[in-house]
C-alpha cells in the first residue's frame, strides 16, 4: 500500500535511510539522521510536495518524495526527487511503484519538471529513473567526497 508519509512514520524511514548514509555513497549525508530532524524534513517537505511511502503488513519498505530544486521563484514547478527502499527489499519493484504514484501526483501540486541526482555509477537508480521517463541530462564529475573517494554525480530529469 501506498499512502502519504507523516511525521510518525520518521523512525521507520530513518531505519531505512540511515543504513545508506553510513554505508554507502548514494546519499551525500555523512551523519546518520535522528528521528526529530525527519520528522521535521516530512513536515516541511509536505507542506508543497508528495512524501510517499510503501507499507506492507505494517511495516514501511520503502519511501519517495519530493523538495524544492532551487530557491529562485522561476524553478517553482520543478521538484527534485529522492526514492530509497529498505535494503532487504531492493529489486521487488517498490521503487517503481513510489515513483509511479508521485509522478502521477506532481501536476496536481504545479509541478512540470522533476530532477534527479543519482550518485554514479549506480546502475540500478539509472536504470528505475529511465524506467519511469527521466533521460539523464547532466554528469558533473568528482563533484562529491565521502569516505575519502571523490565521488561523480548525474542528473536525470523528467518533464510531465
Amino acid at each position: 500500500m501506498i499512502r502519504n508519509a507523516t511525521t510518525a512514520d520518521a523512525e521507520r524511514i530513518c531505519a531505512i535511510y540511515n543504513h545508506y548514509i553510513k554505508n554507502t555513497v548514494i546519499s551525500f549525508e555523512e551523519e546518520p539522521v535522528d528521528e526529530r530532524e525527519m520528522a521535521h524534513r516530512i513536515a516541511e517537505y509536505t507542506k508543497a510536495y508528495p512524501w510517499l511511502v510503501f507499507e506492507k503488513d505494517g511495516e514501511i519498505l520503502g519511501y519517495c518524495y519530493a523538495t524544492k530544486w532551487r530557491v529562485r521563484p522561476a524553478y517553482r514547478h520543478s521538484a527534485e526527487t529522492s526514492v530509497y527502499v529498505h535494503k532487504d527489499h531492493a529489486g521487488e519493484g517498490i521503487g517503481s511503484a513510489l515513483y509511479a504514484e508521485l509522478i502521477a501526483r506532481a501536476p496536481g501540486c504545479g509541478l512540470h519538471a522533476l530532477v534527479a541526482g543519482i550518485t554514479l555509477p549506480n546502475e540500478r537508480s539509472q536504470a528505475l529513473h529511465e524506467k519511469m521517463g527521466f533521460k539523464k541530462v547532466a554528469h558533473f564529475a568528482d563533484i562529491g567526497n565521502k569516505f575519502g573517494k571523490w565521488l561523480d554525480v548525474g542528473y536525470w530529469e523528467r518533464v510531465l
